[in-house]
């Protein structure tokens, strides 16, 4: 067994099942990187150094209970960063610190045209939605999936449906 064989076992069934397909033969999908998501142990510190120490604008705090984070978002010219820390009981955010105390990235998203039908063709070629599948609205109001990690590299997708 060589190298590439024991990267594809570890990888996951998406990339076992998954057809590779060159550049010009794969219908597009993603659109631009919406955002990057930063999970912090204190809020308030995290928001006041991205706008006190690197002159980013930086927008209220906003509690999202059906995901369990309160976040705040930081706008950039070409993206956003989204500040997370837990909001209740069984927050995926407290998981996620109790594990890196300091805090880091908790996952990336990119726009889609239609949420739905990227998860479908995503499931066909073996990759893993967390949850039920169902798209859920995020925090910008549009539809939203999660991408198991193993899939991904070690990166937990969020894909989100943009308006046209």
């Amino acid at each position: 067994m060589n190298i590439c064989d024991d990267l594809a076992d570890s990888a996951g069934a998406f990339h076992n099942r998954r057809t590779f397909r060159t550049a010009s033969e794969a219908p597009e999908m993603i659109g631009k990187l919406n955002h990057v998501a930063i999970a912090v142990p204190d809020l308030d510190a995290a928001a006041r150094r991205y706008r006190d120490a690197l002159g980013a604008h930086v927008g209220a705090p906003q509690d999202e209970p059906d995901h369990g984070v309160t976040l705040v978002f930081v706008e950039l010219p070409n993206t956003k960063i989204e500040l997370l820390h837990p909001l209740g009981e069984g927050s995926p955010i407290a998981a996620f610190l109790a594990k890196n105390p300091s805090g880091g990235i908790h996952h990336v998203c990119y726009e889609v045209e239609d949420v739905a039908a990227a998860r479908d063709r995503l499931v066909a070629d073996g990759a893993r939605v967390l949850g039920d599948g169902t798209p859920r609205i995020g925090a910008h109001g549009n539809p939203v999936i999660f991408l198991h990690p193993k899939d991904f590299d070690g990166t937990l997708v969020e894909l989100e449906q943009v308006p046209a």
